[in-house]
């Protein structure tokens, strides 16, 4: 099922969204594409997709849900991707 959550995540002047599948990554870039996403839209395992953009989403079948709730149901399916943090090693003298 496609997901997405609230326009509540600020960046570049605007409002954005989270679209996710909880079926498969397939699922979400054919339903991006129908959207009219770009690819550059996709960011490890969601697009980004702007608050202008919600209501279509919801048309086209995105269900809307919490942002807890969709990073949960992206956990369960095993299609969450973490940010890898940029960990500095501290030489020891």
């Amino acid at each position: 099922m496609i997901l997405i959550d609230p326009p509540n995540w600020p960046g570049h002047g605007k409002w954005w969204s989270h679209l996710v599948s909880d079926v498969s990554l397939d699922e979400l870039h054919a339903f991006a594409a129908e959207l009219g996403a770009p690819a550059k839209g996709f960011d490890r395992d969601h697009f980004d997709i702007p608050a202008a953009w919600y209501e279509r989403a919801v048309a086209l079948g995105a269900l809307p849900v919490g942002s807890r709730e969709l990073v949960a149901r992206l956990t369960a399916a095993g299609l969450r991707v973490r940010k890898v943090s940029k960990v500095r090693k501290v030489s020891k003298g």
